[in-house]
């Protein structure tokens, strides 16, 4: 089959080691499911795969991606879910400490066919378009759980969203818009501070610049290049919720005394359970809210869409088509 895959690890020149071309066919495990897929999005954990984070060089070669939407073996349109959790952990699989992503020890999304645990494929509606539905379980589902289950929002609370252009981001403000928060966003470009407007944000400020009022939570998918700001934005018993590193996870600049005096809670976000995509797939069915997709390509071409995001130019997602 058909397939875009890791055949080695670099660091420093991470499309250095990225292929277009076959792959054996997959095997189907007892419990497992295959999934005919029609897109899939990149996401920065393809690039840190790349890179050799969490992918060591014996698990190579290494389909990469993590979302994808299509058609099961009955040809019904699915989503599917990302995290693979041990067959016997219950409850909520993200803190399972044995759970995985597709792509770091099963072969991943970008190719004609993935196979999966058959819980982790949900009914895609025929209102969701599969390039719509592909860009779900990885960047919005992080948004979802950011939003409604780690953050402690109610409808009428203000939230800052770090950073106005990547998926994350993206879904942040348009999932907190639909929510009923006040939407303030933070951009080092006008023309994106713009477009977060014209997506739902009330308001756009500089990057890094003094806001009007604290507010209730800050998202923050940045790291260190915005953790200072994000903390100093907070109102007394604020909330900061990081779910990334894009900018470097070494922290020179935490102010614990702020933190303590001020008693603010800083909560980490990890993708999303299935129970979560499912809810937020009903959300999208329900609302008419769609993803923010920056590029269409032919999953040949999924280079161009790594040197994209590589680059920092994008808007929203990266979706390959096949």
């Amino acid at each position: 089959m058909f397939a875009v895959y890791a055949e080695q690890v670099d660091g420093h020149d991470p499309l250095s080691g990225l292929r277009v071309g076959e792959r054996p066919d997959p095997d189907v495990p007892a419990g497992w499911i295959r999934v005919h897929v029609e897109a899939a999005s990149l996401n920065h954990h393809d690039i840190w795969s790349l890179r050799g984070a969490g992918l060591p060089p014996e698990r190579l070669p290494m389909i990469l991606g993590c979302d994808a939407a299509g058609y099961d073996e009955a040809g019904e349109p699915v989503v599917v879910h990302a995290v693979i959790a041990d067959p016997e952990a219950r409850g909520d699989e993200t803190f399972d400490p044995r759970r995985t992503l597709l792509s770091e020890i099963h072969q991943g999304t970008f190719a004609e066919e993935v196979v999966v645990p058959r819980r982790n494929v949900l009914r895609r509606p025929s209102s969701l378009s599969a390039t719509d539905a592909a860009c779900l379980p990885t960047s919005w589902l992080t948004a979802y759980r950011m939003l409604f289950t780690r953050s402690g929002l109610r409808p009428g609370d203000t939230v800052l969203v770090q950073g106005a252009g990547g998926g994350v981001a993206t879904a942040l403000i348009s999932l907190a818009r639909v929510g009923g928060f006040h939407v303030w966003a933070t951009s080092r470009d006008e023309k994106r501070g713009a477009r977060a407007l014209e997506l739902g944000a009330h308001e756009v400020f500089a990057s890094g610049s003094r806001l009007p009022r604290r507010v209730d939570a800050v998202m923050d998918t940045v790291g260190e290049a915005t953790w200072e700001h994000s903390i100093r934005s907070l109102r007394p018993g604020g909330t900061v919720v990081t779910t990334g590193v894009t900018s470097g996870a070494t922290l020179s600049n935490v102010d614990l005394n702020r933190i303590f005096l001020l008693q603010l809670s800083v909560v980490g976000s990890t993708m999303g359970t299935r129970a979560e995509l499912q809810a937020l797939i009903d959300l999208l069915d329900a609302t008419g809210v769609r993803p923010v997709i920056d590029t269409i390509l032919p999953i040949a071409q999924a280079a161009t869409g790594i040197r994209r995001m590589l680059d920092g130019t994008i808007f929203g997602k990266i979706v390959f088509t096949l």
